[in-house]
């Protein structure tokens, strides 16, 4: 018996609905282990087939998706044709409502989400697509080890083509800010704290505004090439970019915020999206 490993084989980037927190963008780092006889070519498993097979696999099954577990109390669905309803609440009376295709969203059996939850039904998925001479299979999901400042966003664009277009994916992203060319881990602490577990929203996408039990809440919606998308959410738990969010733009706009703030100096702002990946824009 011999085994197969690879390390970070893939990052997955989506979001899914916490009963305490709402919607939490989050990435989570995949290393899998295949234990197997080795075939005609002396191997388990080709490494190129192994990060275009179950890569390809695990992007389809919950990469860029929303991600809900489908034993929630305070969950409940509706389908008409391809379009799927979800409506949720927090453990504190807190409304969302996700409107949008079915490929868009992925039920975990489970009644939360977290590492744990999710491990064993992406264990048991891959499985599935494994050849005969593969006898067990071990994953490992992890997210990145951060020293400082990060935070966790939800968002959609509507002008992406690929999978980013759905409104409610989201990454778990560090943040890097020079201040005078110096290290200012204050700021970047700062900016965390303000977006923990944030929904960017574009402006344009904004459909409408109402109060539900007296608290405001916000409607954004578009339509993109997979389809229609709506979400309606409370307001607090949202920011407003002028632009779309994608990782230039949203450095740009830190940069831009700290540089109206702080007229008289310059900074560097290093925005991630997810893991080892982002922009950088100065101001």
């Amino acid at each position: 018996m011999t085994t197969l490993f690879v390390e970070q084989l893939t990052v997955i980037d989506f979001s899914y609905f916490d009963p305490d927190r709402g919607i939490v963008g989050e990435s989570w780092i995949l290393d899998v282990e295949l234990d197997g006889s080795l075939d005609d070519n002396g191997m388990v498993f080709d490494f190129t087939h192994v990060k275009k097979q179950i890569k390809q696999y695990v992007d389809q099954l919950i990469d860029h998706k929303f991600v809900v577990a489908n034993h929630y109390k305070n969950l409940k669905t509706q389908l008409e044709s391809d379009q799927l309803t979800l409506e949720l609440h927090t453990n504190n009376k807190d409304y969302y409502c996700h409107k949008s295709p079915v490929q868009a969203v992925t039920f975990v059996p489970a009644e939360t989400i977290s590492i744990e939850t999710v491990l064993p039904f992406l264990q048991d998925s891959i499985k599935s697509i494994l050849p005969a001479n593969v006898h067990d299979l071990r994953i490992r999901l992890k997210e990145e080890s951060i020293e400082g400042a990060f935070y966790h966003y939800s968002h959609g664009l509507k002008k992406h083509f690929g999978d980013c277009q759905r409104i409610a994916h989201g990454h778990r992203s560090k943040i890097i800010v020079h201040r005078n060319n110096k290290r200012d881990e204050s700021l970047e602490q700062k900016i965390a704290e303000e977006w923990r577990d944030i929904y960017l929203i574009t402006e344009g996408d904004i459909t409408s505004r109402q109060n539900l039990n007296e608290k405001p809440y916000v409607t954004l919606g578009y339509l993109a090439n997979q389809g229609s998308f709506e979400l309606t959410l409370p307001e607090d738990v949202c920011d407003t970019l002028e632009t779309d969010s994608t990782v230039e733009l949203i450095a740009e706009h830190l940069a831009q915020k700290l540089k109206q703030e702080n007229p008289t100096d310059t900074f560097s702002v290093r925005a991630f999206e997810g893991v080892k990946k982002g922009a950088i824009a100065k101001a």
